[in-house]
């Protein structure tokens, strides 16, 4: 299960990649994460991975949260 709840990454100099956006997907689900180029794909899985931190907003993966338990 991934469940993303007003999740914003902002990089220096104000850019902001992700915008406020949630998702809910439920165990056995398949979705597609689609968007133009530019929209955040990229910077919400390397959050959803552990590869960058959000700048606020929870992301839970199986009921771990990405930002507090990263292992």
């Amino acid at each position: 299960m991934i469940k993303i709840d007003h999740l914003i990454k902002e990089f220096d100099g104000g850019v902001r990649a992700v915008d406020d956006i949630s998702l809910h997907v439920q165990a056995g689900e398949v979705f597609g994460f689609l968007g133009p180029n530019g929209a955040g794909k990229t910077t919400t899985i390397k959050i959803l991975t552990t590869l960058l931190q959000p700048t606020s907003g929870t992301v839970r993966i199986a009921g771990h949260d990405v930002s507090q338990d990263p292992l």
